[in-house]
């Protein structure tokens, strides 16, 4: 096999044309170059070169050499970048979600080599991005259908209400969406499905939808609208510090409140991205 240092001083010296600048093209001396150009002819057991006293050129043969050994080096240069790339996708896994919930309980989980979406997902479309590689894993509320594509069960997420205490309500076990008709309720934007879900079965409540977290606390604390949470976004630190002890969760009952959610994945990773689900689906487990 021949090294490529040799194939690099030859591409040089067909651009070069000379052994004066192809040395300060690579930082050689000339006798380095001489000495190479001398073994690759070895090597090939060829001559490429036209010797002449104080000057050297490249013969038809030498010519054709150069032109390969550009393209050589051109594949082998890819061959490194796509291995360096390939190596970093497997250090690192992309995540997305359709929902907050299983990004709550991965953040939990302290895992490195994560890139997690903050922007999440419309519910379609999935499993193009799985397989367009976009995504190593996606957290959906339905297991994907595709040959390539594998899915496994996380768990359950239940929507609450958040209602304040003085409202009769808020003495129930339980709520139904009915109930809740033509309330009002403050709402930050960024909850996934969740917000077509409540839009679906609350046709009739105004929602003040907040971009801004901080924005959504100010009205939430200093007033009596009630909100929503999950199971899951109350274990969330920053929902625990802002809980409001004027406010009473109440779960919804209705069966639509209640979503199963999975992991999605090319098949080929699942090996690779089983220790992480493992992880989440044992923390998934301790959610009440």
């Amino acid at each position: 096999m021949i090294d490529n240092y040799l194939l690099e001083e030859l591409v040089a010296f067909n651009k070069y044309k000379t052994l004066a600048q192809t040395a300060e093209h690579l930082g050689l001396s000339q006798p380095a170059i001489t000495r190479g150009t001398k073994k690759l002819e070895q090597e090939l057991g060829l001559q490429l070169f036209e010797r002449m006293p104080n000057k050297i050129t490249l013969n038809e043969t030498g010519k054709f050499a150069a032109q390969k050994a550009a393209e050589v080096l051109t594949v082998n240069q890819n061959f490194t970048k796509e291995v360096q790339n390939f190596d970093q996708s497997q250090k690192e896994i992309s995540v997305a979600s359709v929902a907050p919930g299983p990004l709550v309980l991965l953040d939990k989980l302290s895992q490195k080599g994560l890139r997690i979406e903050n922007e999440l997902l419309a519910n379609k479309n999935i499993a193009q991005l799985l397989l367009d590689q976009q995504y190593t894993v996606v957290f959906t509320n339905e297991a994907l259908k595709d040959k390539n594509i594998a899915s496994s069960y996380l768990g359950m997420e239940s929507l609450i209400v958040n209602l304040n205490e003085f409202t009769p309500l808020a003495n129930k076990k339980n709520v139904t969406f009915k109930e809740l008709q033509g309330m009002s309720f403050v709402v930050l934007q960024q909850i996934g499905i969740w917000r077509d879900l409540i839009q679906e079965q609350i046709p009739d409540a105004k929602f003040l939808y907040q971009n801004n977290r901080n924005d959504f606390d100010e009205i939430k604390n200093y007033s009596i609208f009630p909100y929503f949470t999950t199971n899951i976004s109350r274990i969330n630190r920053v929902w625990q510090k802002q809980e409001m002890t004027d406010r009473r969760p109440v779960k919804i009952a209705d069966k639509v409140a209640t979503m199963t959610f999975y992991a999605n994945y090319l098949t080929k990773n699942k090996n690779r991205l089983m220790p992480l689900i493992t992880s989440l689906q044992d923390i998934w487990a301790k959610v009440d």
